[in-house]
């Protein structure tokens, strides 16, 4: 049974280099946009590639040597840094997360990548994975 309020939108892979992981991924056969966005609150730029109608790759890399995800590559290596989930409402569900005792980690929702208002919840909550849950807005 599919929920169609609810879908994997990406998996996030902090990185050093984009370039040398888009190539990975190009040779697994997928097909990055030309696109690279730049995301300065959390001091990163990112790439995306669809794996299918819903679902992407997204690489973070962090800039200028700063921010979370330079923290978490030099805390835990290069790899998947959290799992996303496409939301009709980001900041409804991240008040019905913490109403059921999820932490989340910002007080309130904020721009991300793709023109999406984003929160996460904390992994001490979700049993160990970072999760973030999106929102298009339009």
């Amino acid at each position: 049974m599919f929920n169609q309020d609810c879908f994997l939108d990406h998996v996030a892979i902090a990185v050093s280099s984009l370039e040398r992981a888009q190539k990975v991924y190009e040779d697994l056969g997928l097909v990055f946009s030309p696109t690279r966005e730049v995301v300065e609150s959390q001091q990163v730029t990112t790439a995306f590639a669809s794996i299918d109608q819903h679902a992407h790759i997204e690489l973070v890399c962090p800039i200028n040597g700063d921010g979370p995800i330079q923290k978490f590559i030099e805390k835990n290596g290069e790899g998947i840094h959290h799992l996303c989930f496409k939301v009709p409402d980001v900041a409804k569900k991240a008040a019905e997360m913490q109403a059921q005792g999820y932490t989340l980690i910002y007080e309130k929702p904020f721009v991300g990548a793709n023109n999406c208002l984003v929160n996460f919840i904390h992994p001490k909550s979700t049993g160990g994975v970072l999760i973030e849950i999106s929102q298009t807005l339009t």
